[in-house]
């Protein structure tokens, strides 16, 4: 934030995307990245792929991307902050740890920090600003990477408007919630512009011992200008997008002990009280499209700058033991527990002292980039095609300056000694990537037939501050290839059916023991849409040649082996995804909407392996993965009028296995410890309601209860302890658009 550099870079959209449910004004240009047709008939294009218009966002006013996905197939989540400051999100099995597994775009472009050199989430996208989030997942996201065994997800902003266009949108509610979201837009001849605001924060529902705020704030600032030309039979636009936005939140990564959390699901221990996030993110894109009705081509250009500062806990001083055995053990470790409660002070006079070692993990990322994408459409031996074409160079870097300090616990108030700051690390890590894809889609009278290759080659760099000797330059070239159909029987129904290879690319600083993660990925299934009754069922199976996995503070919490990745091997991934739509029209005023999505998950390991990282350990053939459900359900059903709705949302997800196997010894004789190992996270059961009343033109009001029955659940209890589910919180907002 504080380093400016000058970005290169382009990015493209082709194929705007057309949905009868979206709002009333959009302009002709959409930035969708898609391939989405209207909700009215049967989709034709192969793949996987689920658009959530504008209209389903404001169902329920979620400022939470993962209680968004939760009307999404296929989609696997770790919750974690009850908010989804920093969301864990997997499509079809892939781990959910920080999202680093799919590939996130806003607007099209890569918004992660480092995708390639650091692919972890820490900054994710407002969703409150967004009008459509896609998702695309098997062979309909060779078009988009590096990460492509998963899928993708792109949200769009708001579009720059034709005419005159505004709007408010205010709320509050439980927790110190507080909503605060205006935009304004006008055009002057060819000259189009948007400006866009937005603030959001709480207090948290979390009991912090010894007081103090354990919620959240953050803004976000978008603007856009367009100016839109014709010229040579083609359509132009050349559009400047700036945005900004910044987090404050007083987030940790220590949990509770199973007793505790039995006693008070919210509570935080008093070792806590100086855990503070602070983030800020910066965005310039330059973008250009020409089109007609056959020919499509968009460029941009685009720089993220991302940095964050992170205190937490880390350790306690004079112990052997982690934080998650102190809380997995508190009776063992009852002087290193009372510390972190509070009800000890660290210095005790003829006992052993227990300092509170804080950590900052201070990063600075940029990513920049220069993306091409296009499509065109033509009659060939007369067969349709239509060619999407596109190349990407980009490049990313992370540069970390972790350090420490000491805190006392003194009366149950953790404080800092002044002078106690030393490094712990300091390196970067930094990528250049070249990516290219060109994939055909021929009609064959009924059949739909789509062949493409996705090409990735990567120029990686690690370097140690602190030893210049420790360094490494690779280098990582692959192709990968796909190919998807859509056979289509009627007006109203057809099948799908794709194979296509997958890839995620291993870190700069990993050596080549470290392979890369690669699978080969297969999908079958079907569609139907009558214009009343739309219903998709499809089957899949992911095959890993090796599993990857990655130790981070949040999944891991060994600092001997932060940041160090590790070989699964064979993994076999499969299951189902189905979803159903209906409206039913009780008279010739209300009607009932109702969805059903169900995602079924199954995984095996395909060989024995000893691994060191904590969520493995040693894993036996046919063991499962951690953190990946076996049943997740979405019944949505509503009741509609001219003028009100109430929505109600009925979820749930299955318990998840903490640790995929068991503690071992190794041919040294260490133990090697696999603390959750055999231990479960909570099925859950959530139930969401809103309703909103149409003023006429004075606007609408909304009132909404997450979580209504108050339920709660232990989410997971990595890497330090139990952490619960988000609480019930009811909010009441006002919308006002023009």
């Amino acid at each position: 934030m504080k380093k400016t550099v000058l970005a290169v870079a382009i990015a493209a959209v082709v194929t705007p995307l057309h949905a009868n449910e979206q709002s009333k004004k959009q302009p002709t240009n959409l930035e969708h990245i898609q391939i989405i047709s209207h909700h009215d008939r049967l989709r034709t294009e192969s793949g996987s792929a689920t658009l959530l218009t504008e209209v389903e966002l404001e169902k329920f006013e979620y400022d939470d991307i993962h209680r968004i996905l939760s009307s999404v197939p296929g989609v696997n989540i770790r919750e974690e902050d009850g908010y989804g400051l920093r969301p864990n999100i997997g499509f079809r099995g892939v781990t959910p740890e920080r999202s680093k597994k799919i590939t996130i775009l806003e607007d099209g472009v890569l918004i992660g920090p480092a995708p390639y050199s650091a692919p972890a989430a820490y900054y994710f996208p407002v969703t409150t600003r967004m009008t459509a989030v896609e998702v695309f997942k098997g062979p309909a996201a060779i078009k988009f990477g590096p990460q492509t065994v998963a899928g993708t997800l792109n949200m769009v902003t708001r579009q720059v408007p034709d005419l005159q266009e505004g709007g408010i949108d205010i709320a509050t509610g439980q927790d110190g919630y507080q909503k605060m979201h205006g935009y304004y837009g006008n055009a002057f001849d060819d000259v189009s512009f948007l400006v866009e605001g937005v603030h959001l924060a709480a207090d948290g529902f979390k009991d912090l011992d010894g007081g103090g705020n354990t919620g959240f704030d953050k803004n976000d600032l978008l603007a856009k200008v367009r100016y839109q030309f014709n010229g040579a039979g083609f359509e132009q636009n050349v559009q400047l997008k700036l945005s900004y936005a910044d987090e404050t939140s007083h987030e940790t990564y220590l949990g509770l002990t199973d007793s505790d959390f039995s006693d008070n699901p919210y509570r935080r221990y008093a070792a806590t009280q100086p855990a503070l996030m602070e983030t800020e993110h910066q965005q310039i894109m330059l973008s250009h499209n020409i089109h007609n009705s056959a020919f499509s081509l968009t460029t941009r250009l685009y720089r993220n700058d991302y940095e964050r500062d992170w205190l937490k806990l880390n350790a306690l001083g004079n112990t052997n033991a982690s934080l998650s055995a102190i809380l997995a053990e508190p009776q063992t470790y009852q002087a290193e527990y009372a510390v972190i409660t509070g009800e000890r002070n660290s210095v005790v006079s003829g006992e052993t002292s227990h300092n509170l070692v804080m950590g900052t993990n201070a990063r600075e990322y940029y990513s920049q980039g220069l993306q091409l994408d296009g499509t065109w459409q033509f009659n060939l031996f007369d067969f349709d095609h239509k060619l999407s074409f596109g190349a990407r160079y980009h490049q990313d870097e992370i540069d970390r300056s972790h350090f420490e300090e000491i805190f006392v616990m003194q009366d149950g108030v953790a404080e800092q000694i002044v002078g106690s700051k030393y490094d712990t690390s300091h390196n970067i890590e930094r990528t250049d990537a070249l990516a290219v894809y060109i994939e055909d889609a021929i009609t064959l009278d009924k059949l739909t037939l789509t062949a493409g290759v996705r090409g990735e080659f990567m120029d990686m760099h690690y370097h140690n501050k602190a030893n210049l000797n420790d360094w490494q330059d690779k280098k990582a070239r692959i192709w990968l290839p796909g190919i998807s159909g859509f056979y289509q029987f009627s007006d109203s129904a057809g099948m799908l059916f794709g194979v296509h290879q997958g890839f995620v690319p291993s870190s700069p600083q990993q050596g080549n023991d470290i392979e890369l993660e690669k699978s080969v990925n297969y999908e079958f299934g079907g569609r139907f849409n009558d214009g009343i009754t739309q219903f998709e069922m499809v089957s899949f199976f992911n095959d890993y040649s090796n599993l990857k996995e990655s130790c981070s503070q949040s999944n891991c919490g060994d600092d001997t082996l932060l940041d160090t990745e590790f070989n699964g091997g064979a993994v076999h991934v499969y299951g189902l995804e189905s979803q159903f739509a209906q409206r039913y029209p009780l008279n010739m005023q209300l009607e009932v909407p109702y969805s059903v999505v169900y995602t079924y998950t199954k995984s095996e390991f395909q060989q024995e392996i000893f691994s060191d990282f904590v969520q493995w350990g040693h894993v036996k053939k046919g063991d499962e993965l951690p953190y990946l459900p076996t049943h997740q359900a979405t019944f949505n059903i509503g009741l509609n009028s001219d003028n009100w709705r109430v929505n109600v949302a009925f979820k749930y997800v299955s318990s998840m296995k903490e640790a995929a196997g068991r503690s071992w010894q190794s041919d040294a004789g260490q133990q090697v410890d696999v603390p959750l190992a055999g231990i479960k996270t909570d099925s859950a059961s959530v139930i969401d309601v809103s309703a909103s009343y149409d003023i006429g033109q004075f606007g609408r009001i909304y009132a909404k209860i997450d979580n209504i029955t108050d339920e709660v659940n232990i989410i997971s209890r990595r890497p330090y302890g139990a952490r619960p589910s988000k609480a019930r919180q009811f909010s009441i907002g006002y919308k006002y658009q023009f």
